[in-house]
């Protein structure tokens, strides 16, 4: 159990570094409300893979996402986000985005990551802080 704990910790202090935050609340925040949205763009095994290297608590939100009609363009992702996150403009969404998705990048891996982006509309490379040759 205190494996959990560690990675969860981790993970948070690689969010709250990256997003520049103030405290572990506020890096908790974003990664919750990115990963649920993540989560609605993701199916089947990649979402499961991601979400087995992700800590416990954040492979639930994964697994449990907000729900979305149809795809979202990154910008409307950060849009959303910014929507959800209370006090937050579409700046600040950016770079809350940012941290998150460049952490769970770190997480996943290069091979996972294609087949992530694989899955997501166009751009979303930029938004996991890891730009895709076109």
């Amino acid at each position: 159990m205190v494996g959990v704990t560690v990675r969860r910790d981790a993970f948070l202090d690689q969010v709250k570094e990256r997003g520049e935050y103030d405290t572990l609340h506020e890096a908790e925040r974003a990664a919750r409300v990115v990963l649920a949205l993540l989560g609605a763009h993701l199916v089947g095994q990649v979402r499961a893979r991601l979400a087995a290297r992700l800590p416990e608590g954040f492979a639930l939100i994964l697994l449990n996402p907000l729900q979305s009609a149809e795809p979202l363009s990154p910008e409307r992702f950060v849009r959303a986000t910014a929507a959800w996150i209370e006090g937050a403009t579409e700046q600040t969404a950016a770079w809350d985005v940012s941290a998150v998705l460049s952490t769970a990048a770190d997480a996943a891996g290069d091979e996972l990551l294609k087949e992530i982006l694989l899955q997501l509309p166009a751009g979303y490379d930029l938004l996991f802080g890891r730009p895709q040759p076109t």
